[in-house]
C-alpha cells in the first residue's frame, strides 16, 4: 500500500470510529431524554448506505468522511407537529440540553480512556530514553553517552517519547529541570540541565537535540561504507570497518567522528603535518592507523573543514525496540486514567502556551497532518495505532469543548448563561455569535491546512 493510499485510508478509519463514537454520546442521551433523533450520519454530502430504524432515525454512511451530525426534532429547525412538541430538542429542560451537548465530548474521552487501555493490554513497544552522543548544553550539564533517562522533574520517563514530551513543555517554559540518570554502570545520578540557556527561538519538534541529547536507538553506526579516492583514508580504512576511537576519545556513532576530526584539525600539531591514531574493528580484530586530516571545501556552502574520507552507511534497518509498556487487564486500568489526565494536561498546556505566545502556533495540525500520522502509526503496528487514536479522540473533545459558537463548548456556554439569566439567549444573539464561531473556525482551520502545506513543501 502507498503512502498515499496508506495515509487516506487509515485517515478516514480513524475519524470514522471517532466520529461515529462522538456522535452516538449525543444520540444516546437524546434519546434516555426523550428526544426524537431524526438522523445519525457519519460524513456530509451524499449518502452512500442508510438505514431506518423502528423509531424513525434514519443512520447514514456519507460521501465525505471529515465529520458527523446528530439531527434531533428542534423548532429551531422547522415546524414540528403538535403532538411531537414534548420531543423536540428546544422544548426539554436546561440540563437536559446540557447532558445531550456534553453527551459528544465526553464520549470522547471515555473513548480515550478504553483506547489506551487496550494498548497498554497489547503492550506498545518503544525505545528507552538512553543517549547515544552529547555535546552543547547537555554535555557542560555532565550527561553522558549511555545515560538513562529515569525521571525529569516530578515526570516518570519510561521511554524517549516520555522524554520528548515532558523536554518540550519545559523547554517552551523555559525552565530547568533536574533529570535522574542511571549510567553505564548501573549507578544513579540527578543532573540539572538548563533549558532556560536554549536559543531565544528554537525548533519546538526538536528540541533533545537542541539541547544536545542524541537518542542511542537513533545513532548511526560509525561504519565506513566507503573511502573517497584520494582521502586520507584511502588504502587504509576499508568498507564494513568500524571505528571505535580517535586519539584515545571513544567513537559511539558517525556523528561523533566529525566534531573529533575538527578538533584535532584546529590543533597545531594537526597543522604542521602529524597524524592522528584512528582504531577501527575489522570482522571483530581490532587495527589502529595513523591518518593525517585533510582539509577539504564543501562544494555547496564553499565552507573549508577537517575530514578523513569516509562516508557512512546509507542504508540503515531501524534500530530494535529495547523498551515495551504493557500491562494485565486490571492494572492497565488506572494506568489508562492517569495516561488520559497527563495527555490532557500537556493538550490544555500547549493551547494555552500557544494563546499566551509561548508557543507557537505551527504546533496546530490539519487533516494532511493526521492522515500522514495516521499511516505512520499504522505502520508501526495496533498499539501505536491505538496511541494515534487516543490522542485524536482525547483532541477533539478539547477541541470541541472549547467555548467557541458552533462548536458544543460554545451551545454549553450559551446554555450556561440561559441558567444563570433564566431565560434563553435571543435568537439575534445566538445567531450573531453563530456567525462569529463560523469565522473563528474558518480561520482555525485556514491555518491547520496552511501549517500542513508548509510542513509538505519544507
Amino acid at each position: 500500500m502507498s503512502d498515499l493510499v496508506g495515509s487516506i485510508w487509515w485517515m478516514i478509519v480513524a475519524l470514522g470510529v471517532l466520529v461515529t463514537f462522538h456522535e452516538f454520546g449525543h444520540y444516546w442521551v437524546a434519546r434516555r431524554c426523550g428526544v426524537k433523533v431524526l438522523r445519525f450520519s457519519v460524513g456530509f454530502g451524499k449518502a452512500l448506505w442508510s438505514r431506518r430504524d423502528r423509531h424513525g432515525t434514519e443512520f447514514v454512511i456519507a460521501a465525505l468522511p471529515l465529520g458527523g451530525y446528530v439531527k434531533m426534532l428542534d423548532e429551531a429547525e422547522g415546524n414540528v407537529p403538535a403532538d411531537q412538541l414534548p420531543h423536540a430538542f428546544n422544548r426539554k429542560p436546561v440540563w437536559q440540553r446540557i447532558a445531550i451537548v456534553a453527551a459528544g465530548p465526553i464520549a470522547n474521552l471515555v473513548l480515550c480512556v478504553a483506547l489506551l487501555w487496550a494498548m497498554f493490554v497489547v503492550g506498545k513497544e518503544d525505545y528507552s530514553a538512553t543517549l547515544g552522543s552529547v555535546n552543547g548544553i547537555a554535555a557542560e550539564a555532565g550527561f553522558q553517552p549511555g545515560d538513562r533517562l529515569l525521571r525529569i522533574e516530578d515526570d516518570r520517563i519510561a521511554t524517549w517519547s516520555d522524554a520528548l514530551t515532558v523536554l518540550t513543555r519545559y523547554a517552551l517554559d523555559r525552565q530547568d529541570v533536574e533529570v535522574e540518570v542511571q549510567d553505564t554502570d548501573g549507578a544513579t545520578h540527578t543532573r540539572q540541565l538548563p533549558l532556560s540557556d536554549l536559543p531565544p527561538s528554537f525548533d519546538e519538534t526538536n528540541v533533545a537535540a537542541i539541547a544536545g541529547l542524541d537518542w542511542q536507538h537513533r545513532r548511526v553506526p560509525a561504519v565506513i561504507e566507503r573511502t573517497e579516492p584520494g582521502s586520507p583514508a584511502d588504502g587504509l580504512l576499508l568498507p564494513g570497518d568500524q571505528i571505535t576511537a580517535i586519539d584515545g576519545t571513544p567513537v559511539y556513532s558517525f556523528s561523533d567522528i566529525s566534531p573529533l576530526v575538527q578538533k584535532l584539525g584546529g590543533t597545531q600539531s594537526a597543522k604542521n603535518g602529524s597524524a592522528s591514531m584512528v582504531e577501527v574493528d575489522r570482522a571483530g580484530v581490532r587495527h589502529a592507523f595513523e591518518i593525517r586530516p585533510a582539509r577539504t571545501r564543501d562544494p555547496r556552502s564553499g565552507t573549508e573543514y577537517w575530514a578523513l574520507g569516509i562516508a557512512p552507511p546509507s542504508k540503515l534497518e531501524p534500530a530494535p525496540y529495547d523498551a515495551v509498556q504493557r500491562f494485565g487487564p486490571v492494572a492497565a486500568i488506572p494506568v489508562a486514567f492517569r495516561e488520559t489526565g497527563k495527555m490532557a494536561s500537556d493538550s490544555l498546556g500547549m493551547i494555552r502556551r500557544m494563546l499566551t505566545g509561548h508557543a507557537s502556533v505551527k504546533n496546530v495540525s490539519g487533516p494532511l497532518t493526521i492522515a500522514q500520522v495516521a499511516n505512520a502509526t499504522a505502520k508501526r503496528g495496533v498499539a501505536w495505532f491505538l496511541f494515534f487514536l487516543a490522542l485524536l479522540s482525547l483532541s477533539l473533545a478539547i477541541i470541541n469543548l472549547l467555548p467557541i459558537p458552533v462548536l458544543d463548548g460554545g451551545h454549553l456556554l450559551y446554555y450556561l448563561i440561559e441558567l444563570v439569566k433564566g431565560s434563553p439567549l435571543s435568537e439575534r444573539t445566538m445567531a450573531t455569535g453563530q456567525y462569529v464561531g463560523l469565522a473563528l473556525l474558518a480561520g482555525l482551520m485556514g491555518l491547520a491546512f496552511y501549517n500542513d502545506i508548509l510542513r509538505l513543501v519544507t
